[in-house]
């Protein structure tokens, strides 16, 4: 293997200032060297000057007797290691280096875990073989993702010709891979399923059954308001029906075009399905009306092979019993990165994850987690984990600007979709579901409650009718416990001016 110099010893890295004086290793070295077209790795491996050893969210620090040699292989021997597997780069990387240099690396070291590995990946990414043996019987499988890194499938398909066992939680037509962090395995080991089910089984069945409905139009309101629309009463029950819905029809084309029916509901100025046309997301220039892209969306020519592969990963993960939030991530943020139709992803990326979660099991049957209502309360956070990945491809998307004022994409842009790092993605969804747990759900419940309990006494005392009593309760919480003017003068000019007094009272004793 001929020796060249890879590392790289900057101190200024992908517009990052390196805190460490070292050598950067591994896929970030790759690229670099190999010029390669895709993002820098999230984190970034540098072998210290020093002895020295840590390990933060933007860079892992190894000390010197790490150092690779300089060599492609033991580069990528590197970062098979301690980076875990990135489908992205090795795509790259076979259309860069030539076929024989991959050959030379099995047919050197043919027992080798690492060549074994970056020989499956050839085949598997290229579907192409190459012109070597097959790995001798006597060889040990070893499972090709490091589950101390990575979450795969617990039942990979075996690949005799390789010994690897494949456990890629995905197929090669999409596959995005999820890093295994300290704070997904603490909610992970946290059980947040069996957590939620333990508190709703401590509610009585009313106000589980008005909870769940109240939660199924505000989770609907919700997904409408994180697009900026306000919907009609009626639309947003219809489509709170669909999200109540979730789980019960398989997901497909047909499946994800009747949704996007009942979203849209006019097709006047939306044709429906999947998009015939190229798509960003942005703004335009107020003079010259040119498109400002803040994410570019695969290209239409893509998108039904795209579709097609997100569908089948979605088997493979629900018939492996993949966990479920990682799931939803992994397939809801890969739905709304491809952003198959003209409208309504946004909508149907967040259907999604409900989809999913009530299909594993995840949320009991007849209760919906109001996720959209946790990410409205959370839509910095949520706006950077689509920015952040919208905005690492956009400098390797090339595309022009239309007649027509839309974006025209001039490069394959195809593996973006298919191949990336929903580890972000799957964090922020835990954090949503933590919070509909910890707080939404029982806030809710919690104000039902107080609402009977001040319902009851109104009627003990007034014999007022419910519709009446819901209209005061909105005038009282509008007035943070005190009844307006215009109320006291016009709905309720029945009340003395004692009884006013005593009605903010026991609100007040009550909500607060």
């Amino acid at each position: 293997m001929i020796s060249v110099p890879i590392s790289s010893l900057p101190f200024v890295f992908q517009s990052k200032i390196i805190s460490e004086k070292g050598n950067i290793v591994g896929y970030a070295a790759l690229i670099y060297h190999y010029k390669l077209s895709i993002p820098y790795p999230t984190k970034l491996s540098i072998v210290s000057v020093i002895n020295k050893k840590s390990d933060t969210l933007e860079q892992q620090v190894f000390p010197i007797k790490y150092q690779p040699q300089e060599t492609f292989y033991h580069h990528l021997i590197f970062a098979l290691k301690y980076e875990g597997i990135q489908l992205l780069f090795f795509k790259a990387l076979f259309r860069q280096i030539s076929v024989n240099e991959i050959a030379a690396i099995v047919t050197n070291e043919p027992a080798s875990i690492y060549s074994r590995k970056i020989w499956f990946l050839y085949e598997f990414l290229m579907q192409e073989a190459l012109s070597v043996e097959d790995a001798d019987t006597k060889i040990k499988y070893i499972e090709l993702v490091d589950e101390d890194q990575q979450y795969a499938i617990a039942n990979g398909i075996k690949s005799a010709r390789h010994r690897i066992v494949n456990n890629l939680p995905g197929t090669v037509d999409f596959c995005p891979l999820v890093y295994k962090t300290p704070k997904l395995e603490a909610y992970i080991l946290a059980n947040l399923s069996a957590k939620n089910k333990l508190h709703l089984q401590q509610i009585h069945k009313d106000i589980l059954l008005r909870t769940s409905a109240f939660l199924l139009l505000k989770d609907s309101k919700a997904s409408f308001s994180i697009e900026g629309e306000t919907p009609s009463s009626s639309r947003a029950v219809k489509w709170g029906s669909a999200i109540g819905e979730a789980g019960k029809n398989s997901l497909s084309a047909i499946e994800l075009e009747r949704l996007q029916q009942i979203i849209i509901e006019s097709n006047r100025f939306v044709k429906f399905g999947y998009r015939k046309q190229q798509g960003f997301v942005g703004d335009h220039d107020r003079e010259s009306f040119q498109p400002i892209p803040e994410h570019i969306s695969a290209r239409w020519q893509d998108i039904e092979g795209l579709m097609n592969g997100l569908l089948h990963t979605n088997e493979l993960l629900e018939k492996q019993q993949y966990h479920p939030v990682v799931a939803a991530a992994t397939i809801a943020f890969g739905f709304v990165f491809i952003h198959p139709f003209v409208d309504g992803n946004g909508r149907m990326h967040r259907y999604i994850i409900h989809h999913i979660l009530s299909k594993y099991g995840f949320t009991p049957q007849g209760i919906i987690f109001p996720v959209s209502a946790a990410i409205l309360q959370n839509i910095v956070s949520y706006k950077k984990v689509l920015e952040n990945y919208s905005q690492s491809i956009l400098p390797f998307i090339e595309w022009k600007a239309t007649k027509d004022n839309n974006v025209e994409i001039l490069n394959n842009t195809k593996e973006f979709y298919q191949y990336f790092d929903a580890t972000a993605q799957t964090e922020f969804l835990f954090d949503c579901i933590n919070e509909t747990i910890e707080q939404i759900i029982p806030n809710e419940v919690n104000y039902l409650i107080k609402y009977d309990e001040f319902k009851q006494w109104i009627n003990n005392e007034f014999e007022m009718p419910d519709k009446l009593i819901a209209l005061l309760v909105r005038f009282l919480e509008q007035g943070n416990g005190t009844l307006s003017k215009r109320a006291i003068e016009k709905e309720f000019a029945n009340f003395t001016e004692k009884e006013v007094q005593e009605v903010e009272n026991k609100y007040t004793e009550i909500f607060k």
